[in-house]
């Protein structure tokens, strides 16, 4: 059983909450580690379809690296998938939502940002402080936010490490849904019940299409491209049964396969 995190699984969502409020849900290597196989373990797992990332209690969903633990002389380091096991994580198809209950901050943000939606209570904060340490968001925020809010907005953030309150996130587009204090984790659950609604193979196909062709050198050869989680569906018993159910005026038994 993992210490430094806890997971739960309904059904096809699997929920993963970060367990160190007593640190503001800070990360050090062990947490990290545990993490990775958590998410590595999602991944190879073909019954479980959509996953939640979030942070125990309201204060923070984390605040990033765990500067006392370094501060003691411990070794900093992150697996191979990058911050949190999601940072550098570019071989997975399914959705990751972030349910973000207070503070997001360095490679918490980064975490978030590395997710497919972020759902953020009232107070959440978001920001990339580290040029205010000397440091820079090297897990992968300095690339993503660009991507996600266009250039200028991210210099915005990324120049000046100011923090960003939830609604001003839901403005510049990172954050999907601003909710009540407490609420994120059931607002994060019912967007997950909206992608559970459709075929599992089609929304691998859609994640894995929008990521890679978002590096393609034309529209043309994004469009043009060949994604293997399409290649999956066209294949699928799903790709039958969406059109049946649809024939016969009755909900859709995906089987992901």
């Amino acid at each position: 059983m993992p210490e430094f995190c806890s997971v739960e699984r309904e059904g096809p969502l699997t929920i993963v909450t970060i367990e160190r409020p007593d640190v503001m849900n800070s990360l050090h290597p062990p947490a990290q580690a545990e993490l990775a196989q958590v998410f590595d373990e999602f991944v190879a797992d073909p019954d479980q379809w959509v996953a939640i990332i979030t942070g125990a209690g309201d204060r923070a969903f984390s605040a990033g690296n765990d500067l006392k633990y370094q501060a003691s002389g411990g070794k900093m380091y992150s697996p191979a998938s990058g911050f949190a096991g999601l940072g550098s994580r570019f071989d997975n198809p399914k959705p990751i939502i972030a349910a973000v209950n207070g503070i997001a901050m360095g490679g918490g943000f980064e975490v978030a940002l590395a997710c497919d939606l972020i759902i953020a209570s009232e107070n959440a904060i978001f920001a990339l402080p580290e040029p205010r340490v000397g440091l820079a968001a090297l897990g992968g925020g300095i690339h993503r936010l660009p991507r996600e809010i266009g250039m200028k907005q991210a210099m915005g953030m990324l120049l000046t490490g100011r923090r960003v309150p939830a609604e001003e996130g839901r403005q510049l587009g990172f954050v999907n849904e601003v909710v009540p204090v407490g609420e994120a984790l059931n607002a994060a659950k019912a967007w997950a019940g909206q992608i559970l609604e459709c075929a599992p193979l089609s929304v691998r196909g859609s994640k894995e299409a929008a990521m890679q062709g978002m590096s393609a050198p034309s529209l043309e050869e994004a469009i043009k491209g060949k994604y293997d989680q399409i290649s999956a569906m066209y294949g699928s018993a799903d790709f039958v049964e969406g059109p049946l159910a649809f024939s016969e005026k009755r909900a859709p038994n995906w089987k992901g396969e």
